[in-house]
């Protein structure tokens, strides 16, 4: 195997659109201001590209998509792939080669996928956000564990809330929308303790799914944990369906 850092997005993207739907978050990476935060990695045999790793940097600590043949993947670990602590993204097959080089406890996750036929709106009291409601969103989201809100993902994607006596509530938005490629994940879906069971979570996810249709988004996806089944049936009641399992979780490099 022929290890190489990529740079070309047509190539990248190309391998990609192999499977669309599951690298659908590493294809909204080609966008500009995104792309910078990459690094590409491929292994090629014969001048053909057989396994391809993504490292994104954006968040302050590493991420890592995994994608292809698992010996090729393999082969970039051995080459490129010698972070301390990663958060991975695999497929089932590709979980042996991780536990090669990191001890992890994986969750076994759902990556959904919304056909335009298939959305069922459900109606709200919710209100577009904009980058002037970025610190109220960070202050909703405190609330939680484990969310991945970044301020700079407003003014570049979808966002709705609902309001209760002035206070955001209750919120959804997207992980990344790419124009470019046609692509949206949907994710940043919360709601404070004090206000669940009211239908709210329900309606800015609606919300922000009709906004992303309006826009022309071909692809929206979303990740949800195996095990969530309450959330399962959320997505499920506005026409998400279970397109792809896959893996994720944060590891740790193995002693040597």
């Amino acid at each position: 195997m022929k290890i190489s850092k990529l740079t070309d997005k047509f190539q990248i993207l190309g391998y990609l659109e192999t499977d669309r739907l599951y690298a659908a978050y590493a294809i909204g990476d080609l966008e500009p201001a995104l792309f910078a935060h990459c690094e590409w990695f491929g292994a090629e045999r014969d001048g053909r590209l057989q396994a391809l790793a993504l490292h994104y940097s954006g968040l302050g600590f590493p991420v890592v998509f995994l994608m292809g043949d698992a010996d090729g993947l393999r082969a970039i670990f051995e080459d490129a792939i010698h972070f301390e602590r990663a958060y991975f993204t695999c497929r089932q097959e590709h979980l042996a080669v991780i536990r090669d080089f990191y001890e992890w406890e994986s969750i076994p996750m759902w990556r959904m996928v919304l056909r335009p036929e298939r959305f069922q709106p459900v109606a709200g009291g919710c209100a577009p956000l904009t980058s002037d409601h970025a610190e109220q969103l960070a202050a909703l989201y405190a609330h939680g564990e484990g969310n991945a809100f970044d301020p700079a993902q407003v003014p570049e994607g979808a966002f709705h809330g609902v309001f209760e006596d002035g206070q955001l509530v209750a919120a959804a938005g997207t992980h990344l929308l790419s124009p470019t490629y046609g692509v949206a994940a949907v994710g940043n879906i919360f709601t404070h303790l004090a206000y669940r069971r009211q239908g709210y979570g329900t309606a800015v996810t609606s919300a922000v799914v009709a906004e992303l249709q309006r826009r022309g988004v071909r692809d929206i996806v979303l990740n949800v944990s195996q095990a969530n089944d309450r959330a399962l049936r959320i997505y499920e009641r506005l026409g998400f369906e279970r397109c792809c399992p896959f893996f994720e979780g944060m590891a740790v490099r193995a002693a040597s």
